[in-house]
Parts: structure tokens; sequence; C-alpha cells
């Protein structure tokens, strides 16, 4: 990271400086290969209480993207505190890097 840190002006905006805390710098390498190639995926959060990940690419199936939808809203239904009233989420937006967001039912 030492040596990176000067380059964190040109990748950081990009989105390719290495995080620690996501496990992308690492000294055991063959273990971070592994992980990613195996489906390892980054769920951000913000301050207004939005969640965003990614649940596939272009080359999946339908199958295979509602498959990691399904996983993806039953994980963080998982992490909803037992004290916690009312509904966890409100609002499921679905959208293509650059495409246009579209609005899906939240029921299940």
């Amino acid at each position: 990271m030492g040596k990176l840190g000067k380059h964190g002006k040109v990748l950081g905006p990009k989105g390719l400086m290495p995080n620690p805390k996501l496990g992308t710098v690492s000294n055991d390498i063959k273990k971070s290969v592994q992980d990613i190639k195996t489906g390892l995926v980054e769920i951000k959060n913000d301050k207004d209480g939005n969640v965003a990940s990614t649940i596939g690419r272009k080359s999946f199936t339908t199958e295979n993207l509602l498959n990691n939808f399904n996983f993806f809203i039953d994980s963080i239904l998982k992490e909803k505190p037992d004290v916690m009233k009312g509904e966890l989420i409100k609002n499921i937006f679905i959208t293509s890097t650059m495409g246009i967001s579209y609005k899906v039912s939240s029921r299940k």
C-alpha cells in the first residue's frame, strides 16, 4: 500500500484503488484470487440507508440473475435486528451500469 499511495489520485476516481477492508490488499494472493473467482461481491451502503450491489453480468442467464437477486434480498433480510419494527426494505430498484432504473416489487 505504501508504494501504491502515490498513484491514488489516478486509481481512486476509477475505482481501482485497493482497499484492505475489502480484501483487495492481502499477502495471500491465492486466496484473494480464489475468492474473487468464486463470486465474492461487495455490498455498499450510504448514510441515507441505500444498499447497492452487483448481482450479475451481461453474460448471465435470467435464472442466474434471479437466483442472485433473491440471495441478495435474503441476505439483507437476515441482517435485520429482532428489535427493529416495520419494514426493512421499502423500495427496490434494479438497473444496468449506465441504464434506466426500474422499480421492483419488494413484497415477499
